[in-house]
């Protein structure tokens, strides 16, 4: 009998990779998402039904149902993976701002420019006058919330410029510039460069600021 100790092979590596079951749980979250997109931009937020939904996605309803209650829950998914998207978008135009002007032009800027990518993506044709609902506050949504918060305190320290109640300071901001992309993107065509120094203009003077026609 030999003396040479037996090892038993060593098992293979462990694959990191998700599991079957949950790569089907992200592909099947995905389609959803994607055929909500192009469901809302063809038909509109309200005509669209989350039997148009699953009729695009080619899976059955109770695998729907196993994700989203309501086509309200999947506006907010989608609305929350575009914060999600965005916020590295923010945090770089934070990161070379050089004071509170440069950092709320360049984060404007860049906020209508997603905006306009995104009008793309979802090959928007809704019905005149019909204006999307806006999110709830997702934890994507308030995280992007926080970024500009934090991003005024930056560089408003550094203007040294009065102090703000921050809260309705950001909140102020983000509602003129969302109100103001809404309408953005009603016109054709879509002016980003002049709706995003008209919000600027409105954000930094007030009324006295903006340009007469």
């Amino acid at each position: 009998m030999s003396n040479i100790a037996y090892f038993p092979a060593r098992p293979p590596p462990e694959d990191n990779r998700p599991g079957k079951r949950e790569r089907t749980k992200v592909a099947n979250r995905q389609a959803i998402l994607d055929a909500a997109r192009a469901v809302f931009g063809e038909l509109g937020y309200e005509a669209a039904t989350v039997r148009d939904i699953i009729r695009r996605t080619g899976l059955a309803s109770g695998t729907f149902y196993n994700y989203y209650k309501s086509k309200e829950e999947v506006f907010d998914a989608l609305a929350d993976d575009g914060a999600r998207r965005f916020r590295p978008i923010l945090r770089a135009e934070s990161e070379r701002a050089t004071d509170f002007e440069s950092f709320l032009r360049g984060a404007v800027r860049a906020y209508f420019d997603f905006l306009e990518g995104e009008q793309e993506s979802w090959r928007l044709d809704r019905p005149a006058g019909e204006v999307f609902p806006h999110a709830r506050a997702t934890p994507e949504i308030v995280a992007v919330f926080g970024e500009v918060r934090e991003a005024f305190a930056k560089v408003l320290e550094h203007d040294h410029a009065p102090a703000v109640d921050l809260d309705y300071f950001t909140a102020a901001c983000i509602a003129v510039a969302r109100e103001i992309g809404d309408k953005m993107l009603e016109r054709r065509p879509i002016d980003v460069a002049g709706a995003a120094d008209f919000a600027v203009r409105m954000i930094l003077g007030g009324l006295p600021a903006l340009p007469r026609p």
